[in-house]
């Protein structure tokens, strides 16, 4: 049986080979030297040698960044996560709607309770503390707006 070091290492070189057929046929010629990498990192807001360890296989990115390189390179994230092996197919079905506001549509705002909840957070003095600190957000947030002459709440920020 593999160790576990083995498989991470097997899943960042899956990922880089993936990323770079993805980043090739995206117009980024990603081979050492060609530029590309430096146009990649510029485009993720990556350094240059963080986009050329995970392209590389010698690393993966940082989770944050998986849904900004399936978006830079007009893939699907879940297929590039399930396709690279860093999911299985089983963690997020197709079809299924994952649980991550900013990637995925709403048909209503999601309240700071249905966050938490989402979030599993039930202590009832973490919950108040959060409320508190998302209304003093959207208040401040508010001033700003109206200071600005800006009328709009700010979208995302302004749910709840």
């Amino acid at each position: 049986m593999r160790s576990m070091e083995d498989q991470t290492d097997q899943v960042a070189r899956r990922f880089g080979a993936l990323v770079t057929e993805y980043a090739q046929r995206a117009g980024y010629d990603v081979r050492p030297g060609g530029g590309g990498r430096a146009a990649l990192a510029r485009d993720l807001g990556m350094s240059q040698s963080a986009v050329g360890r995970f392209l590389d296989g010698k690393s993966l990115p940082h989770p944050q960044k998986f849904a900004s390189i399936a978006q830079i390179l007009s893939i699907d994230v879940r297929n590039l996560l399930v396709e690279a092996g860093v999911i299985s197919a089983n963690a997020w079905p197709e079809g299924a709607t994952p649980d991550v506001l900013s990637v995925t549509p709403q048909s209503q705002p999601l309240t700071p309770e249905a966050a938490m909840d989402a979030w599993g957070i039930r202590d009832a003095m973490i919950r108040s503390m959060l409320l508190s600190q998302i209304h003093t957000a959207r208040q401040l947030q508010a001033r700003q707006a109206g200071e600005d002459g800006d009328s709009s709440e700010g979208g995302a920020a302004a749910r709840g």
